[in-house]
């Protein structure tokens, strides 16, 4: 049997001895993964409901207002430039994008009151901006007053072929399919004609600040696409990434920041818990211990031994809350923002598999101070 084995027996063989107390340690770890997971899952769902369209657009460098900060309330650019830069500075591909928060009713409600806030998306059909549906058909060129609507909005009683009511204003909108997972600022969203959107958004004299063909920003599409060069061409314009973009979107880095200072905390904290529970074992374990090293055990051999039980009692009790986590997830309210990655999931289970096998290494120093002939001749 090589050393890796022996100590691995002698970690299982000691589990095995002290059932009650490793398998409180180990739902302690199981809950924190759950909560560690939880979390996760609530801010990736709210970060979505923030910028799933954002994240949706395939986009490569986005074309904002000078000084917008990548702001969306904060922008207006010509939507001439998308004309003029397609084929140019490494862009394959340019679409405009117009957006609006507005206030619709269904025209077949009988309550008038019964309103509901979304956001308005102008953009042209056909561009790799759109969105696929999951049912209906996608937006036609002829058919400027069609548009496609979230799934969410469907569930509250908006279904294809209905009129829906822009309030405030003359527009009326025909919804012709439903898109999934498409929320701006919250909010379900909405996909018309640019034009449409333009017509609604600056209806008011000087709203478009005399720019041709106002949008609020162009998304690019190119493997190679040359910002700097299309900054210097055109006046008042900035161009930012796609991670630079969602995270210019309001409440979003904030909520997101919150989100990863929770989970840091957590993982220091199953790091502080572990690191002492195993303190305080080998505390216990003194004089054992000091038999041990009495009859030849090295260090090394006691130290991997109390690690290789972390490691064990660690990756059971994660895989453990992940289960408990996805059971969780089935029993959550069907509007609650609840979005799990499984590459997250799996990033996450790692570093806590890290963060709890680095508290045990901590704790497990302890041992090279134990002196045997100290230890054998305590008393328990």
């Amino acid at each position: 049997m090589s050393q890796e084995e022996k100590t691995l027996f002698l970690a299982i063989k000691e589990m095995k001895h002290s059932k009650t107390r490793f398998a409180m340690i180990g739902a302690i770890i199981m809950l924190i993964a759950w909560l560690v997971f939880i979390l996760s899952g609530l801010g990736n769902g709210l970060s979505s409901l923030a910028a799933a369209t954002m994240k949706n657009i395939d986009g490569d460098l986005f074309i904002y207002e000078e000084g917008s900060a990548a702001a969306m309330m904060k922008t207006k650019v010509s939507g001439s430039i998308a004309d003029d830069v397609e084929g140019k500075y490494g862009v394959d591909e340019a679409a405009k994008f117009g957006q609006s928060t507005i206030i619709v009713r269904n025209e077949k409600s009988a309550d008038e009151q019964e309103k509901n806030d979304v956001t308005f998306i102008g953009i042209e059909p056909g561009k790799f901006i759109e969105p696929t549906v999951v049912e209906g058909q996608q937006l036609n060129p002829n058919d400027q007053f069609g548009v496609l609507i979230d799934e969410t909005l469907h569930e509250k009683g908006y279904d294809i072929g209905d009129t829906i009511i822009v309030t405030s204003s003359n527009l009326e909108l025909k919804v012709i399919g439903y898109t999934k997972g498409e929320t701006f600022n919250h909010l379900p969203t909405i996909f018309g004609h640019v034009e449409t959107w333009q017509s609604y958004a600056f209806a008011a004299p000087g709203a478009d600040n005399g720019l041709v063909d106002p949008v609020s920003m162009i998304a690019l599409q190119g493997a190679n696409i040359d910002g700097e060069q299309i900054e210097k061409n055109y006046n008042l314009i900035e161009t930012f990434t796609k991670s630079e973009a969602i995270m210019g979107m309001p409440g979003y880095k904030e909520e997101s920041g919150t989100i990863y200072m929770m989970l840091a905390f957590l993982f220091a904290i199953s790091a502080v818990i572990i690191a002492v529970f195993f303190y305080v074992f080998i505390l216990q374990k003194t004089q054992q211990f000091g038999v041990m090293k009495a009859i030849g055990a090295s260090d090394r051999f006691i130290k991997n031994s109390i690690i290789s039980q972390v490691f064990v009692l660690s990756l059971v009790s994660i895989i453990a809350g992940i289960i408990l986590t996805y059971l969780t997830a089935l029993v959550f309210p069907e509007g609650m923002p609840f979005s799990l990655d499984f590459k997250m999931v799996i990033l996450y289970a790692v570093v806590l598999l890290i963060v709890s096998v680095l508290g045990s290494v901590i704790s497990a120093r302890r041992v090279s101070k134990i002196d045997p002939l100290t230890a054998i001749g305590r008393v328990e």
